[in-house]
């Protein structure tokens, strides 16, 4: 299964599209497609309808659509927007910032 270097719950920044230079955490990664779910970029309209029995309204939603994981650099708390590296320490590897060389905190 591929993997990605951004996770849930990092801050990252929009660098291309219509929402570009926009920073929002990352609400879910889907690494079998290469996209990431951000908070509150790419929202789009979607028609809702309301189901019988339910107390759900019917009308138009919005909701966040995913985008591509090369449109967005995460962002390093020292030094801002930057790529991320691996390095591996003993039995775990660890996110690196390819900036600073600062240890990037993980978030699982």
């Amino acid at each position: 299964m591929p993997s990605l270097k951004i996770h849930r719950n990092d801050t990252v920044k929009v660098l291309t599209g219509a929402d570009r230079g926009k920073t929002g955490r990352v609400l879910r990664a889907f690494p079998d497609k290469g996209t990431v779910l951000v908070e509150h970029v790419r929202v789009v309209k979607k028609t809702v309808s309301s189901k019988q029995g339910k107390n759900t309204r019917g009308g138009i939603a919005e909701q966040e659509s995913p985008i591509n994981v090369s449109n967005v650099a995460l962002v390093c708390p020292s030094c801002g927007p930057t790529r991320v590296g691996c390095k591996t320490e003993g039995d775990s590897r660890v996110r690196i910032c390819k900036k600073c060389g600062q240890e990037l905190p993980t978030k699982k």
